[in-house]
């Protein structure tokens, strides 16, 4: 027990001299190149966590000048670079060299914090030489000292626009108090705000770190960059994942030549930089008015697909549109607003009459199931529900094997390489819907649209219109024979009426 206890007081003593040296206690901390261990194979950070490690001690070293002021880094850079073993390794540092530290970590989305950062930071601290100085769980990393635990911990918090005081209360006078942001680009301005004001004590070791990928030329991330507002007190560092070591190097080249070295693709996913324009535009405008002049192509081989995007909300419409192969133009949508999903039902019923489609394929989620019950109870053999949040279970045609975060996303990136020889219709509603839907990535690196609850937020309507063509790229259809289809009909008939 004794030697226990004096083995921890030496690693107290030797920990506390990295208290404005988070690299050395990195390099300390974990068993960097031990046979038998996690990390038998590596040596230590890639360059640019070193780089930024090193800028943080610096950074509270010198706090002299304005003691004030909290250290500010902000890191703009392509995917897969190490982001979350760099959030890990800096809240394990800056909790094992001051005692009573206080600190928290958010992300863009609860899935992004729950399911990347903070098991990025489980990963670390059973690595750590000092692991048993602290308990992890879900929600917190602790001191697992008796009594200390609410004083001595960082909270992964969940941020909401619409409760910041969740996050307000960081004060830790005379001590230290950091806050980190993961995926930042699109944390609202509002709870950056909220930590400008909690950041504030005197004679505190203060600082906050924002990490992201560069999505929107918009918002507080931006601003922490040359040109923004608020780049005098931030020290902005872009990383090209080109300069990394551990990124897929073959997968960055095909990106680059499916896309274009300057397309905003792979400004924000390779190179760290900015987009253009004003967001993440998921189908970029030129492709699609190329779709629109481009010369209509008629295939009377081809199936004739229908999506049907079912209204949720007063100002929403069904939206119903038809696609025959290449040729998307020459039937035109069926818009109308139905409040009774029966009604709804028996109007799409008229046009599968009128217009004989090889497969229907209706939006599903939430209410719409009840039109796709109702459609079978009519007689359409040729319905099927689509949850637009399922798992995506396609892959794209191009080069570049792109991943989908759910089923929506999924079609939308059909459509999308689709708009590349289909024709579309000279429809104003169709071009915007198209063309405003922002895409970034999830935990895992698939692609996922934006919501549309966030869409109304910005001030746009729900993509009804872009959604109801997306629905006819749900899976493939092969051109029905309708003569041999009312053989079987016919055939299925004579059985259940017990006739051979």
């Amino acid at each position: 027990m004794a030697t226990n206890r004096s083995k921890s007081g030496r690693l107290v003593e030797r920990f506390s001299r990295y208290r404005h040296d988070p690299f050395g206690f990195v390099m300390a901390a974990f068993p960097w190149g031990e046979a038998g261990t996690a990390l038998a194979g590596e040596t230590g950070p890639e360059p640019w966590q070193r780089e930024v490690l090193e800028k943080l001690g610096r950074g509270l070293s010198e706090r002299g000048k304005s003691p004030d002021e909290a250290v500010r880094l902000a890191v703009a850079s392509g995917h897969g670079i190490g982001k979350s073993a760099l959030v890990a390794w800096i809240v394990l540092w800056a909790m094992s060299t001051v005692k009573d530290t206080r600190g928290i970590v958010t992300a863009n989305t609860e899935g992004q914090l729950r399911t990347k950062t903070w098991p990025e930071l489980a990963k670390w601290h059973a690595l750590s030489v000092n692991k048993d100085w602290f308990t992890y769980t879900a929600t917190s990393l602790q001191s697992s000292r008796p009594g200390l635990d609410r004083t001595w911990r960082v909270d992964a918090i969940t941020w909401s626009e619409n409760n910041t005081e969740a996050i307000a209360g960081l004060h830790n006078k005379g001590r230290r108090a950091f806050a980190l942001f993961d995926e930042a680009s699109s944390i609202a301005d509002g709870v950056w705000e909220t930590i400008e004001g909690a950041l504030t004590d005197l004679g505190t070791d203060l600082f906050w770190l924002a990490f992201g990928n560069p999505t929107r030329t918009t918002g507080r991330f931006r601003e922490c960059f040359a040109g923004g507002r608020f780049a005098h007190r931030w020290q902005p560092q872009q990383i090209d994942s080109r300069s990394v070591s551990m990124t897929n190097k073959a997968q960055i080249a095909t990106w680059v030549h499916d896309y274009g070295e300057d397309s905003d693709f792979v400004r924000v996913r390779v190179k760290g930089e900015f987009p253009r324009a004003g967001t993440m535009q998921f189908i970029d405008s030129e492709r699609v008015q190329h779709a629109v002049a481009r010369e209509l192509f008629k295939d009377p081989a081809a199936a004739l697909v229908m999506g049907v995007d079912i209204a949720r909300q007063g100002e929403d419409h069904t939206v119903v549109r038809f696609r025959r192969g290449l040729d998307a133009r020459s039937i035109p949508a069926v818009k109308f607003r139905i409040p009774d999903l029966m009604v709804t039902a028996g109007r799409v019923m008229e046009l599968i009459n009128s217009h004989e489609p090889d497969a229907v394929f209706v939006d599903g989620t939430g209410i719409g199931w009840g039109v796709v019950d109702r459609l079978s109870q009519l007689g359409c053999s040729t319905v099927r529900g689509i949850d637009f949040g399922a798992g995506a279970d396609r892959t794209d045609s191009s080069e570049a094997a792109v991943r989908y975060a759910n089923k929506r996303a999924e079609m939308w990136g059909h459509m999308k390489e689709w708009c590349r020889f289909g024709c579309l219709p000279d429809d104003r509603s169709l071009t915007a819907d198209l063309t405003a839907v922002d895409y970034g990535y999830d935990a895992a690196d698939a692609i996922r649209l934006e919501r549309k609850d966030d869409m109304r937020k910005r001030g746009l309507a729900s993509p009804d219109d872009g959604d109801a063509l997306a629905l006819t790229f749900a899976y493939p259809v092969e051109r029905r024979n309708p003569q041999e289809e009312w053989r079987m009909q016919e055939k299925l008939a004579v059985l259940k009426r017990g006739i051979v």
